[in-house]
């Protein structure tokens, strides 16, 4: 009997301390404009990068918008990186100098002209340019691994420039 107010009691104090938790700071500005979400708004901190969120839920975070822009192109029997690609390059490297616990591996690829064996060394070597680059803007080689795949897992499909030039890539995976 005594258990069942308990429980009963549990039941009301749960939902009501759910709803509180969820609700906003009376100081913020709810007019939905662009600097808001510039400056962190929606994600737990602020424009320092700040907030309720723990340092490493805060890392998972920027490691997970670093996927979104996460593959650099390569010209053909190319392995040089291109200037283009140099900002996404900087902003991976930051964050794997500000955060050592976390490793990246760099999956070299080519499309599917050339032989087997020189595609896996062309992979390679592209691979290993963009660990090259990121241990030159400071990260340590341990957070780095490279694999080539050559022509073995193309991105795209096709048998045309187009497609040609999405499968020379390197990507880079956390």
């Amino acid at each position: 009997m005594q258990l069942n107010k308990v429980l009963k009691g549990l039941m009301i104090a749960l939902p009501v301390m759910a709803i509180a938790a969820c609700s906003s700071n009376k100081n913020a500005s709810n007019d939905g404009s662009e600097s808001g979400m510039l400056n962190g708004a929606g994600t737990g901190m602020d424009a320092n990068g700040n907030g309720n969120m723990s340092s490493e839920e805060q890392a998972r975070l920027q490691m997970q918008q670093l996927q979104q822009n996460n593959i650099v192109y390569f010209d053909l029997d190319k392995y040089d990186i291109r200037s283009d690609f140099a900002a996404m390059l900087d902003a991976h490297a930051n964050f794997l100098r500000s955060n050592p616990s976390y490793k990246v591996t760099v999956e070299g690829h080519a499309d599917e002209r050339g032989t087997p064996e020189y595609n896996i060394s062309l992979g390679e070597r592209r691979a290993n340019a963009v660990k090259m680059y990121l241990q030159g803007k400071g990260v340590s080689a341990d957070q780095i691994s490279i694999v080539s795949y050559g022509k073995e897992k193309p991105a795209v499909l096709g048998h045309d420039e187009a497609a040609y030039a999405k499968n020379r890539r390197a990507v880079l995976v956390y």
